[in-house]
C-alpha cells in the first residue's frame, strides 16, 4: 500500500493542501530536513500549539480577551436612556414580533426576530413606539435588546483570536488581533445599540472561524470534529444571510475556499474518485442544502409569527394580504372573476405603488389638460372605487353578466365622480416622457380616449381575469401607452399622492402591472378568498422580490448624511448616533483612527511583502539561516490571502451599488483588515528575510501597542460626552478632531 506524505498508511485521507502549491523543481531544492518541515507543517503546528505550555498560554490569552471584550461592550450599556439612530427601526421591529404585527423591511428577518426574542425574554412588553431618535425610554425595559446585541458584539474579538490562532499558530499574534478589535471605538459603539450589525458580524466571524477550523481537520476527513465544523460553517452562513443580504459575501468567501479545497483534493492521486465524490457530497450537504433549509425555515417562522395585519401590508400583493388577520381581505368573500358591471379597486404591483385613485380636484393651470386628477393612493379609500363598463357602454341588464377576458376593451368609470379613466398626448406632470392620465366625461360618457384594453400578463386571448391573483395591464387604445405608476410624489396640489401616467414604453414592469383587489358584483356568486391564498413558496418568492426592490429603491435624500466607499477605510467621516449640540448627550460612531489607519497601511504592506517573498521563493533565495522561511511564507500567503480575499469581498462590491450607503457598511470588511494586520507574529514576519520590510513590520506592531492609549483618548465617542464640541478649546475632546470631516 502507498504511504502518504505524513508517513501513514493511505486510508483515503487527503495529503496536505500545501504540497500542491510547490513545483517538483522547488521540492528538489529543499534539504531533507526542510522537506520534512514543510510536509509536516500541520502536524508540527498541532504539537507546538497544543503542547501543555502553549495551550495554557493560549487559554490564558483567550480568557483575557473574553474579559476585555465583554467589559468594553457592556460598560454603560443603558446609556443614553433614549432612542439612538437606527434603534428607531430595529427596536420597533422587535416590538412588531412581540405583538405579531406584520411589517416590511428590506433585510431578511432573522436579526429582528432575535432582537424581539431577546426583548420578550427579558421582560419587554412590545409597547414602546420607537418614534424617533432622542425619545426617552422612561419605564420601558430596553436593556435586554441592547444587552443581546452587545453580547454578540462581544464575541467578535474572541472569534478573531481563535481565527488568527488557527491561521498563524501564534498566540501573541492572536492576542494582538483581539486587542485591536476590543479597543476599537467603532466596534464598541456599533455593538452597544439595538442594531443588526453586531448580529450580522457575529455570524460572519462565526462562519470564518468555523471554515478555518474545518480546514484544520483536512487530515481527519469524515471524523466527528470534521463534520462538526462543516455543519457549523453552514449554520453560520444561513445566519449571516438571514440577517442581511450582505451575508452573501461571506458565502462567496467560503465557496471560493471550498472550491480550492476540492480542486486540491482532485489532484491528490492517493484519493480515489469515490472518496472524492464523498467529499463533494458532504460539502453540498453542509454548505448548500443545510444553509438553504435553515434560511427557508427562518422565513417560515417569520410568516407564522407575523400573522396580523400591520404597516407592511401595502408593500405586498392583495393575495399576500388576504392571509393576515385584521386585513379587510382576510376571510373575505367576493366573486372570483372580473365581470362587466363590477365595482373594483385596482392595486399597482410596484412597492408602494398604491391604488388607482381619483377625486374632484383638477390638475392646475399649466399641468397638461385642466381635467380631473388621477393618482395612486397608498391607503384604502372610497375614492379608489371604479366601475367596469363595456367599450360600447351596453352592459347586460339582466341575467348573468359577461366576464372580462384578456384582450377585451373596457371603460373604467370613477364611482364617486362618474368620470372615466382617460389619457391623451399631453405630457405627464412629473415624468415628462409619459402621457397625462385624467378623469374625463360625465356619468360614464366620454370619448375614444377613455378606452383601455385589458391584458393578463402571460395570458392568451380569452383568458379570464381572476381577482387577487391575475397580473393585468391596461393598454390605452388611442395612444398605445400603458397605465403606469411612476412612484414619484406629486406636489401639494396633488395632495402628495403618487403620480399616475401612461407610459409609451411597453416593457412589462411592476409599475405597469395591476391586480384586482376589491370586487363587488351582486349578480355573481362569491367565493371565500381563503381558496386564493398563496402557498408558502409563493409568499417566500414575493417577499424576496419586495426586499430586493426595496433595497434598490433606497436612494439618498436631500441633506441626508450618507457616505461613499472610499471614505470608509480612511475613517473620513463618522455617524451621529445621538446628539448634535453641546447641551445633548453625544455618541459618535468613528473607528479608532490609530487602528484604522494602521489597517490601511498594513493592507498595502501585506501585498508588497507577499510579492517580494514570492519572487524570492521562485528564485530559490535562502530566506533565513534556519531555512524555515518557506514555511512562514506559506502561512503568510495562505492565511493572509484568505483574510485579504475576505476584505475584498466585503468592501469592493459596495462600489457597484446604487443604493444609499453609510459608514457602518464597512465594519464587516474592517474585521478582516484587522485580522490581516496582525495575522502573524512579528517574529514570523521578520523571518521572511526581507530586510527591506522587516523594520516596517516592527514599526507597525509597535504602533499596535499604542492602541490602549488611543482608546483612552477617543473612548468618549463610544461611551458618551457632553459639553462643548471638539473644535472648542474648552472641550474635553479638544485637539482630537484630527480631520475636519469629524463632527463630534
Amino acid at each position: 500500500m502507498l504511504r502518504n506524505r505524513r508517513g501513514q498508511m493511505n486510508t483515503g485521507e487527503q495529503s496536505p493542501v500545501s504540497t500542491h502549491h510547490e513545483s517538483t523543481q522547488e521540492d528538489d531544492r529543499l534539504s531533507e530536513g526542510d522537506s520534512q518541515s514543510l510536509n509536516g507543517t500541520s502536524a508540527q503546528h498541532d504539537q507546538g500549539i497544543y503542547s501543555p505550555n502553549n495551550e495554557a498560554q493560549s487559554t490564558a490569552f483567550f480568557l483575557l480577551v473574553v474579559l476585555l471584550s465583554f467589559s468594553t461592550r457592556l460598560y454603560k450599556i443603558m446609556e443614553p436612556p433614549h432612542v439612538c439612530w437606527d434603534e428607531t427601526h430595529f427596536g420597533k421591529m422587535g416590538s412588531y414580533y412581540i405583538n405579531r404585527t406584520f411589517f416590511f423591511d428590506v433585510h431578511p428577518p432573522l436579526g429582528k426576530m432575535l432582537i424581539g426574542l431577546a426583548g420578550y425574554m427579558t421582560g419587554y412588553d412590545g409597547t414602546y413606539p420607537f418614534l424617533k431618535p432622542g425619545d426617552k425610554y422612561e419605564h420601558h425595559n430596553y436593556w435586554g435588546m441592547r444587552g443581546f446585541c452587545a453580547s454578540l458584539g462581544s464575541c467578535l474579538p474572541p472569534f478573531a483570536y481563535l481565527t488568527v490562532l488557527e491561521l498563524s499558530q501564534s498566540p501573541t499574534a492572536a492576542l494582538i488581533t483581539a486587542a485591536v478589535l476590543a479597543f476599537d471605538t467603532g466596534c464598541i459603539t456599533i455593538s452597544q445599540y439595538i442594531l443588526l450589525d453586531p448580529i450580522l458580524m457575529f455570524f460572519i466571524m462565526g462562519a470564518v472561524l468555523s471554515m478555518v477550523k474545518f480546514n484544520r481537520q483536512r487530515y481527519r476527513p469524515f471524523s466527528a470534529p470534521w463534520w462538526f465544523w462543516l455543519v457549523l460553517t453552514g449554520v453560520n452562513l444561513s445566519g449571516a444571510l438571514g440577517v442581511k443580504f450582505v451575508g452573501l459575501f461571506v458565502i462567496l468567501l467560503v465557496g471560493m475556499n471550498t472550491a480550492w479545497d476540492l480542486w486540491s483534493l482532485l489532484g491528490d492521486l492517493h484519493l480515489s474518485l469515490i472518496d472524492f465524490g464523498k467529499h463533494v457530497l458532504s460539502r453540498v450537504f453542509g454548505l448548500i442544502l443545510l444553509p438553504l433549509f435553515l434560511y427557508v425555515t427562518i422565513f417560515a417562522v417569520h410568516f407564522v409569527v407575523l400573522n396580523k395585519s400591520g404597516p407592511g401590508d401595502g408593500f405586498f400583493s392583495s393575495a399576500f394580504q388576504s392571509r393576515l388577520i385584521g386585513n379587510n381581505l382576510h376571510n373575505a368573500s367576493m366573486p372570483e372573476y372580473l365581470a362587466y358591471g363590477s365595482i373594483i379597486t385596482v392595486k399597482n404591483l410596484r412597492i408602494a405603488g398604491g391604488y388607482l385613485h381619483s377625486h374632484w380636484h383638477l390638475y392646475p393651470e399649466g399641468v397638461g389638460a385642466k381635467q380631473q386628477q388621477v393618482t395612486a393612493y397608498l391607503h384604502k379609500d372610497y375614492n379608489n372605487m371604479w366601475l367596469v363598463h363595456r367599450s360600447n357602454d351596453s352592459d347586460a341588464q339582466s341575467g348573468e353578466p359577461d366576464l372580462v377576458r384578456h384582450g377585451d376593451i373596457i371603460q373604467l368609470e370613477h364611482k364617486e365622480t362618474t368620470r372615466n379613466l382617460h389619457s391623451h398626448l399631453h405630457e405627464a406632470p412629473l415624468t415628462k416622457k409619459h402621457f397625462q392620465v385624467t378623469g374625463y366625461g360625465i356619468n360614464g360618457t366620454g370619448d375614444p380616449n377613455d378606452l383601455w384594453q385589458v391584458e393578463v400578463c402571460g395570458g392568451r386571448k380569452g383568458d379570464l381575469v381572476k381577482v387577487l391573483r391575475s397580473k393585468v395591464r391596461f393598454l390605452h387604445r388611442a395612444t398605445g401607452c400603458v397605465l403606469y405608476s411612476s412612484g414619484k410624489t406629486l406636489p401639494k396640489w396633488g395632495w402628495e399622492q403618487v403620480e399616475i401616467t401612461c407610459s409609451p414604453y411597453l416593457k412589462e414592469t411592476p409599475n405597469s402591472q395591476w391586480n384586482i383587489e376589491d370586487h363587488i358584483n351582486a349578480k355573481l356568486p362569491n367565493i371565500s378568498l381563503s381558496v386564493l391564498k398563496p402557498h408558502f413558496l409563493e409568499i417566500l418568492l414575493e417577499s424576496h422580490i419586495v426586499m430586493i426592490r426595496g433595497n434598490s429603491g433606497l436612494k439618498p435624500k436631500d441633506n441626508e448624511m450618507n457616505s461613499k466607499p472610499w471614505h470608509w477605510p480612511i475613517n473620513y467621516q463618522g455617524l451621529r448616533f445621538s446628539g448634535v449640540n453641546e447641551t445633548e448627550y453625544r455618541v459618535y460612531l468613528l473607528g479608532n483612527p490609530v487602528i484604522w489607519w494602521l489597517n490601511l497601511v498594513s493592507l498595502g504592506l501585506y501585498v508588497v511583502i507577499v510579492a517580494v517573498a514570492s519572487l524570492a521563493l521562485r528564485r530559490g533565495v535562502q530566506l533565513d539561516k534556519r531555512r524555515i522561511g518557506r514555511k512562514h511564507c506559506r502561512v503568510l500567503m495562505e492565511g493572509g490571502g484568505l483574510l485579504l480575499l475576505g476584505w475584498l469581498l466585503h468592501y469592493v462590491p459596495f462600489y457597484t451599488m446604487g443604493r444609499i450607503l453609510y459608514y457602518h457598511h464597512y465594519f464587516p470588511a474592517m474585521l478582516f483588515s484587522s485580522m490581516l494586520t496582525v495575522n502573524l507574529h512579528p517574529k514570523m514576519n521578520f523571518e521572511i528575510g526581507c530586510s527591506l520590510f522587516s523594520p516596517s513590520v516592527y514599526i507597525c506592531f509597535s504602533l499596535c501597542l499604542s492602541k490602549p492609549c488611543s482608546f483612552y483618548m477617543f473612548h468618549p465617542l463610544s461611551y458618551g460626552m457632553r459639553g462643548p464640541l471638539a473644535h472648542d478649546p474648552d472641550s474635553t475632546m479638544a485637539g482630537l478632531k484630527w480631520m475636519d470631516s469629524w463632527e463630534f
